[in-house]
Parts: structure tokens; sequence; C-alpha cells
């Protein structure tokens, strides 16, 4: 035991005092922030896009000032969002930034030139309009020409970027509500009426006797369904960081033959045990940093979400089910990339190994999602008795309440598993890390078996 523990402390110090380890470990964090953050910045500084709109014939008359009353509208409804969510504080103005979708839209007479000029005389004024050499004053970001063909209303936009599709569609949306509302009043629907038709969103409410408070469905309700999906992606993180790192100790030892001269004083089983015991104890300390920045930012920020997700971790142990889960999984993978490693002399070995298991472990990431919405699919169901799927896909179902019998036989058939991949990797860590030969299902099988 002493020896194992000597391995795990060297392999843990290895990593653990190096500064790009503490560099990537808190980059993360920062990333993460930003990767929230830039979005907001981007379309808040996004700039104020300089439009015309020019009716073209008397038959479009009216529809410049239905554009502008649908930009009005669009404008207000953004106003009251944010003037709501800067009464519930700080995180809900966040979130009604980010829910802003409608497009920053100034509307300007347009030039002479253009409103005045036909045919190759008007494209001509066009051009020079939205041209980037243009001076800023007289610079236009889109043209919008409205009209109506067979009665109905139209529109022809010019941008002066070919993959701006902004202006378009929020004309099309103008000009169909415009639509909407002439076929109504022909109908004889009075204004108001077709004004609140166009308007209206109902209140839905969602019920359930399983519900927190016995009758209306809540976010606390739907908290641990987000929790146990993010604990599914935590342990499939953790097992492409840690085990990875492993594998590639694994094998640069194995190439500067500094295996042989561990096992000249420990045991294979004892040095397999170290490594992994040592870089489970990285991965924790990952783990550690970033729940910690997690919680404390979450704490400061919203108070109530952060009880909330407390509670739903607390409820019926659920926080001891995922742990176990992630155990479980992170052994199995763990294991089986240092013998991997044990087999591989050079870097693109390992990754002609990593392929098939790369491709097992994408499909517990695509079933993840159907299982937050639809726990007890079979598909979903099937998949979680296989134990290379069960600690990712048990641990996105467990919030969902399944039955007891289930959870207790797939725990023991994940660590059973987990305890046959360690007696077999055992054997192939011993023998890939005393022998020069490439893994190969033959001398893998001779591994197992002891054979020589």
């Amino acid at each position: 035991m002493k020896r194992t523990l000597l391995i795990a402390r060297r392999e843990y110090v290895a990593y653990a005092k190096t500064v790009g380890f503490w560099l990537s470990l808190l980059a993360f964090p920062l990333f993460a922030v930003l990767g929230g953050g830039i979005p907001l910045l981007i379309r808040s500084a996004e700039p104020i896009k300089t439009v015309a709109v020019i009716e073209q014939g008397p038959g479009a008359t009216g529809l410049a000032a239905t554009v502008r009353d649908a930009l009005q509208a669009d404008l207000d409804r953004q106003s009251e969002k944010l003037r709501l969510a800067a009464e519930k504080g700080q995180a809900g103005a966040g979130r009604a930034i980010a829910s802003i979708s409608a497009p920053r839209i100034r509307l300007v007479a347009a030039p002479p030139a253009i409103a005045e000029a036909t045919g190759p005389a008007r494209d001509a004024a066009i051009k020079t309009a939205l041209d980037k050499q243009t001076p800023t004053a007289r610079r236009l970001d889109a043209v919008v020409f409205l009209d109506r063909i067979d009665g109905k209303p139209a529109a022809q936009v010019w941008t002066a970027r070919a993959t701006d599709n902004a202006v378009s569609s929020f004309v099309r949306d103008a000009l169909r509500d415009a639509r909407r509302s002439e076929l109504l009043n022909a109908a004889g629907v009075p204004p108001a009426v077709a004004t609140e038709i166009q308007t209206f969103r109902p209140e839905v409410k969602a019920f359930s006797p399983n519900a927190a408070s016995g009758a209306e469905v809540s976010m606390r309700d739907r908290i641990p369904s987000f929790v146990g999906l993010g604990a599914g992606f935590l342990l499939w993180s953790l097992v492409i960081t840690g085990a990875s790192i492993l594998l590639n100790s694994v094998m640069e030892e194995k190439s500067n033959k500094i295996l042989e001269v561990l096992l000249s004083s420990a045991s294979a089983t004892e040095i397999l045990t170290g490594k992994v015991l040592g870089v489970a104890l990285l991965t924790l300390t990952v783990m550690a940093v970033w729940g910690g920045i997690g919680a404390s930012t979450l704490m400061s920020a919203s108070p109530q979400a952060a009880a909330s997700i407390g509670q739903a971790l607390m409820h019926g142990g659920l926080i001891f089910y995922f742990i176990a889960y992630m155990v479980g999984g992170y052994l199995m993978y763990a294991v089986l990339f240092a013998a991997i490693g044990a087999f591989c002399e050079t870097p693109r070995d390992a990754q002609t190994l990593m392929g098939p298991i790369m491709m097992i472990l994408v499909v517990p990431i695509l079933v993840m999602q159907m299982a937050l919405t639809s726990p007890d699919a079979p598909v979903v169901k099937v998949l979680s008795w296989i134990p290379f799927f069960t600690p990712f896909l048990m641990s996105a179902r467990a919030p969902s309440d399944p039955p007891l019998i289930e959870v207790v036989l797939t725990l023991i058939s994940m660590f059973a598993t987990a305890a046959f991949m360690v007696w077999i990797a055992g054997r192939a860590f011993r023998a890939g890390a005393l022998s020069d030969v490439k893994l190969s299902w033959k001398t893998f099988a001779r591994a197992v078996t002891g054979g020589r």
C-alpha cells in the first residue's frame, strides 16, 4: 500500500507542480466567462445599421410606415423587457440583454440620387451609398425598396455585405404582419382586434403531481435534470482529460525505460493503482477549483439558484448516485487507457487506438440529451445497462427517479465490469511494460492469459 501511495504522489506532483497545469486550470473558468460575456458584448456593441426605405409606386403607399411602426414596436418591447429585468436585479438584466433579437436599425430618408433615379443610374447610386469608401455621413448599410406584387407586399433589399440577413429578416417579418392585418381588416375584423391577434402570447403553466409544490412545475423541479445532464458531461470531460493524461504518462515512461525500473521495486498492480489514483487526485483538484469558482460565482450572483441546486443534489441522495457513477466510470476508462499506454511506443500508436474508444464515448454524448427529455425511452434504458455507457446515461436519468432495482443492478454491473477491467488491465499493463511488441488482438490475448 505504501508503494502504491508513493507512486500516486509522484504521479500527482509531476503534473501539479508545473506552471502549465495551473495556467490551464485557471484558464478554463476565464474562457467560460468570456464565452458567456463576449456574445453580450458583441450584441451590445453591434453598430446601428443605417437603412433607407423607399416606396416604389402608388401601390406601395403606407408600407414604409408599416416598417417604421414595426421597428418602434420592437424597440418598445425591448425597453419594457430591460425595465422589468432591471427590477429583478443584475442577473435578470444580463438574461434580458442576451435575449434581445431585434436588429439595431435606424431608418433615414433616402438620398435623392437613389429615390429619384431609375435604371443603371439608380444602381450606381446604390453601390456608391453602400461602398465602404463613402464618407460615413453619406454611407448606408442597406437600401429597401417596397412594392406590391399581385397586391401583396414585397421588398428588394440591398445590403453592403452579402451575408447580412438582419435587415432582410426584419423587413420580411414587418411585411408579413402588415399583410395579416390587411386580410383581417378586409374580413371586417376591427384594427384593435387584429393587433391583439398578432401580439397575443398565451400564458401556459405546467402542473404535475410530482412537482415540489405538488401542483405547478417550477424551475426547482427542472434543476435536477440539468444537474444530472451536467454530471454526465462532467464525467465525460474527466475521462477524456484524466485518462488521456494517464495514457501519455505511461507511454512516456515506457519509452524512457522508467516503467522497467518501477517494476523492479513494485508490482504491476501497485504501479497501475498508484498511477490511476494519482491522476484521479489530479482531476479532483481540477474539479475542486472549478467547483469552488463556480459555486462562489453562483452564490454571489444568484443565491436562490445556488440554494435550489444544493437542495436538488441532496434530495433523495442524488449526489451520492453521481459520485458512485463517476467513480465507477472513471475507473473503467482509466485502467483501459493505462493498459493501452503500456503497449504504445509513439503518440501515433496511441492515436490509432484512441479512435475506436472515442467512437464509443460519442454515443453517450448523443443519448444523454434524449435522456433529459425522455429518460424512460427504450433506447435510453437499454443503453443504460451497457457498462461502458452506464455512468453517463444513469447520471442523466437519476433525477427522473428510475426504479431502485435498476439503479442497484446498473451499479453492480458497472463496478463488476470495472473490477474485471482492473484485472485484465493489470495483466496487460505488465506484459506491455516489459515488451516492445505493439498492441494487437493476439498480443493482448497472450498478455491476459499469461501466454508468451
